[in-house]
């Protein structure tokens, strides 16, 4: 079975605001398994447009992403993010070779 990521590109504008989705999301996170491969830190933005955050959220399967996402809980939290910060959020099957 595949794993799923999530693919987080953010521009938090209200870093003390932000640590509200952080701390509603988190539940979620752990309900279905989710290991953080990327949670900011440096990066270099060699080709097109960057943003100021990344995110690489691992999950055990592509279903188990989705069904995070899709959560209540999770739907709090993405409600919460979106007052504080743009981006996008890609859910990505991964490679099974």
């Amino acid at each position: 079975m595949a794993k799923g990521y999530w693919i987080g590109r953010i521009d938090v504008h209200d870093p003390e605001a932000y640590k509200a989705y952080v701390e509603t999301a988190t539940p979620a996170y752990k309900e279905f398994g989710a290991t953080f491969l990327v949670r900011g830190g440096e990066f270099d933005p060699v080709e097109g447009q960057s943003r100021t955050r990344n995110v690489v959220i691992e999950f055990p399967s592509y279903e188990a992403a989705l069904a995070c996402y899709q959560s209540a809980t999770y739907q709090k939290a993405r409600a919460i993010r979106q007052q504080f910060s743009d981006g996008e959020l890609l859910i990505v099957k991964g490679h099974e070779g």
